[in-house]
């Protein structure tokens, strides 16, 4: 079969890791450190065409910028050793226990097939926290690796301290994403457009197996795929399962577990686009490679929030025909589902034509799953409990409202959770006959169904659990990228993370990161940092 087959859909926070205790045990980890270093390394399990053995390059000058004391505690590492060796943050040394490695994966980057693999990315192993729990530790720009493809395999600041700042952002408002452990400069440049301050970043991650990785597998099984040989494609399933989805060892037969396990991660990705979308992120890259089976937020590069609520909102500069816009995002990650369907079609079933009925059938729950996960979300947002029947059309009216106006999305909804109080509470932006007609279909709601047994004040609580009061907004992390780019002054970015620590923080009153930028004649833009 063709490993890029399509099987096209109809249309088109916490720190935890689950069943690490399942993975198998390889490494130098029988005994913990002294510094708390505690690494496997199951991934090397796997067979050897999923990863290479590199060393990373060493820099000329180690010094850390930021460091996640809170992150570093919850992963049983100690803060203090670890601010003694930044070394351990460039590849200049590694840690107790590390077998450094490379991943092979594959992907489809604006809809066209790859093989791709960690060009500038290493896995040094995985982390057992004192609570038993596995995580990734990776260092992103430590030089080059076999996947490099002429590029120098090395790591700006700025974006760097952009996913810092945006991954910690992400994990504070709830939603499952890989984190930032440090960023550690190098004291070299490189080299793109201009020199720029070169970067390492360590990320954290419940692993970094991708819908690209299963591609890739199936990519290189392609022409015995039906017959049998399915060894190295069955072989990344089964580990991403107990990694992942432990609960699935116990569901009898072979292709029932497979059909279980692209479910499970369905259900997964539904949820979490969800979630973006109920914030107002954008993701700006999602291609296959990017999208992480453990159901976390990953790679972050031309990411952003947006102010202006706009349903078509493009920040990346790479995205030039809006693939992945804000309202995108729920097809997108159907299609790179659908991707991933594709290449475990094997699995599925002995029978090609039997696998695609099968994967047709889990693919077709994408929508109404989504949905449900998104119109949940905004009947929160909207301090409403229950459901009724028009729901979504209050909703859907709200945001063409906001489109129209263009209202600020994470304002608008911070704001509401006050006029709920008072008629007299101001908004964010002045008050339309339309609005005016649509809050009082919402005060009717508020009065109906479960709402009516409970006081405004439960209404209001939920609302200001689900709308952040800060988030990164894009003149501020670019604010604090300009400043220790081009100053070295990390303090901004400091300050900023401090902010965005505590995003429902409705007892804090910091205008400076609440209020939206003012309007400019030039579109905002992302860049990957590549």
């Amino acid at each position: 079969m063709n490993p890029a087959q399509v099987i096209a859909p109809d249309n088109a926070s916490d720190l935890r890791s689950d069943g690490g205790s399942d993975v198998p045990s390889v490494g130098a980890a029988d005994v913990r450190s002294a510094f708390g270093f505690n690494l496997e390394n199951s991934y090397a399990q796997l067979p050897p065409r999923f990863f290479t053995r590199v060393q990373p390059t060493p820099v000329s000058e180690a010094k850390l910028v930021l460091l996640n004391v809170a992150l570093a505690e919850e992963l049983g590492l100690d803060p203090s050793v670890l601010g003694q060796t930044p070394g351990w943050f460039t590849g200049n040394a590694l840690p107790p226990g590390a077998m450094p490695l490379a991943q092979a994966y594959a992907g489809h980057q604006f809809g066209n097939f790859t093989m791709l693999g960690d060009g500038r990315a290493i896995l040094l192993g995985e982390q057992l926290t004192p609570r038993g729990e596995r995580f990734d530790i990776q260092l992103k720009g430590p030089g080059r690796t076999p996947y490099s493809r002429g590029g120098d395999g090395r790591a700006a600041l700025g974006p760097m301290l952009r996913e810092y700042i945006i991954s910690e952002a992400i994990h504070a408002l709830g939603i499952p994403t890989t984190r930032s452990l440090a960023v550690a400069a190098t004291g070299e440049a490189v080299y793109r457009e201009t020199p720029l301050p070169g970067a390492v970043l360590t990320r954290v991650a419940s692993s970094h197996i991708r819908v690209g990785t299963v591609e890739f597998a199936a990519a290189l099984s392609a022409s015995t795929a039906f017959t049998g040989e399915l060894d190295d494609l069955r072989a990344l399933a089964d580990y991403t399962a107990r990694r992942h989805y432990p609960a699935l060892q116990a569901v009898a037969g072979t292709e029932t577990r497979y059909v279980a396990l692209l479910e499970a991660i369905l259900q997964r990705q539904a949820r979490l686009i969800a979630r973006w979308q109920l914030v107002g992120f954008i993701h700006g890259v999602m291609n296959t490679d990017n999208m992480a089976l453990s159901g976390e937020t990953i790679d972050y590069g031309p990411c952003a929030f947006m102010d202006v609520y706009h349903p078509a909102t493009v920040f990346s500069s790479i995205d030039r025909h809006g693939r992945y816009a804000f309202a995108n995002q729920p097809i997108i990650a159907h299609w790179n589902l659908s991707r991933l369907a594709s290449a475990m079609l094997p699995l599925l079933h002995t029978d090609e034509e039997k696998a695609v009925t099968i994967a047709k059938e889990v693919l077709g729950t994408f929508p109404e799953l989504y949905q449900k996960h998104w119109l949940d979300g905004m009947r929160a947002k909207l301090g409403l409990f229950g459901q009724q029947p028009g729901d979504q059309e209050l909703v859907e009216t709200l945001l063409a409202i906001m489109q129209e106006q263009r209202m600020d999305f994470t304002n608008t909804f911070r704001d509401l959770s006050a006029d709920l109080m008072t008629a007299d509470a101001p908004l964010a932006q002045p008050r339309s006959e339309e609005f005016k007609t649509w809050r009082a279909r919402w005060q009717e709601r508020l009065n109906a169904g479960d709402n009516k047994h409970r006081a405004l004040s439960e209404a209001q609580s939920l609302m200001r659990r689900h709308n952040p009061a800060f988030i990164p907004r894009n003149h501020k992390v670019e604010e604090a990228l300009a400043a220790a780019t081009d100053h070295g002054d990390v303090s901004v970015a400091q300050k900023l993370l401090e902010v965005l620590a505590r995003p429902f923080a409705y007892d804090v009153h910091l205008p400076e990161y609440s209020t939206a930028p003012l309007a400019s004649d030039t579109p905002y833009r992302t860049f990957c940092g590549t």
